[in-house]
């Protein structure tokens, strides 16, 4: 689950990460506007600006080729799979049925957790509804796609169509075996010596638990990034350190022994996954889905809860 930032505002135009994924798999502004359709400068000032977006050049011009800069490199990956999701997404809307597919958006975190087991009910309830689920990276994506769209909202940034799914908590975790200063971590205080994992885009989850605890120290601790919660979720679970995480992203994983809460912690997510359904009036089979997914989403905020 790439991790969704709290606003997508300001996000390179689509044109241009089309224009810079062609170009460096060709190496070549001319090859690149050939397949795109369009000339060979609008391709350069695409990939230009996109350059001047980032403050960083993407690619070395040569006198007759291109060549990837060690940015342009790093890039490319994430790209090409935005796109081809972009690409599938779009080709899955236009050839869906009207009456008996349901197309439904979610983002990746939560989309390899939480939601496979409660569409798996769904499908032995409704097996004539077909299903189409779209990890998303960007709400755009979802918005555009979908019949029914999870997102993750800042909760001031919620608007009325939205509905929460649930109010979720942030907790600490770590390995079953994990320790801080030779100890195994079972205190706060701990932390100050723990090597921590920082998700980018939520620094405010170490911020509250340093608040909460009054750990004036550990805001300023360094440790190993990701951009992604599912992968911070692998890292604490491999034993390179400890993050902040919804619970419920993290409960399955407790409950299986795979990792633990090393202390009692009670602070409301800042963050939470909202549900949106497309039309007002959606067929029967998307209405069935959101019913299904909004009785799912009280038992887990049961989970939450402790009842």
């Amino acid at each position: 689950m790439a991790v969704m930032h709290g606003s997508m505002m300001n996000l390179p135009h689509l044109s241009y990460l089309r224009s810079f994924e062609a170009a460096a798999r060709h190496l070549s502004f001319t090859s690149a506007s050939e397949e795109l359709n369009c000339t060979q400068s609008a391709v350069s000032n695409h990939v230009r600006s996109l350059e001047k977006y980032l403050g960083r050049p993407l690619f070395v011009r040569h006198p007759q080729s291109l060549s990837l800069t060690d940015l342009g490199t790093a890039y490319l990956p994430s790209v090409r799979q935005a796109l081809v999701q972009i690409d599938m997404a779009t080709q899955s809307l236009m050839t869906q049925t009207l009456k008996r597919e349901v197309v439904l958006s979610c983002p990746v975190a939560l989309a390899g957790g939480w939601l496979p087991n409660v569409l798996d009910g769904f499908h032995q309830a409704h097996p004539e509804v077909g299903l189409t689920v779209h990890g998303t990276i960007w709400d755009d994506v979802a918005e555009r796609v979908s019949d029914i769209s999870i997102t993750v909202r800042h909760d001031s940034e919620a608007t009325p169509e939205l509905k929460k799914l649930w109010d979720d908590q942030l907790t600490v975790v770590c390995a079953p075996d994990f320790e801080a200063g030779a100890e195994l971590l079972t205190r706060p205080e701990q932390l100050l010596e723990a090597e921590l994992i920082h998700i980018l885009g939520r620094p405010v989850y170490w911020k509250l638990i340093s608040n909460h605890f009054n750990l004036a120290e550990l805001e300023a601790r360094s440790g190993a990034k990701t951009n992604s919660s599912n992968i911070a979720i692998e890292m604490v679970v491999n034993g390179l350190g400890c993050a902040v995480l919804p619970r419920s992203l993290v409960m399955a994983h407790v409950q299986r022994g795979l990792l633990r809460e090393p202390f009692e912690l009670n602070i409301a997510s800042p963050w939470n996954y909202f549900l949106q359904v497309a039309d007002s009036n959606p067929p029967q089979s998307v209405r069935r889905c959101l019913d299904w997914l909004t009785t799912k989403s009280k038992e887990m905020q049961d989970n939450l809860d402790g009842n």
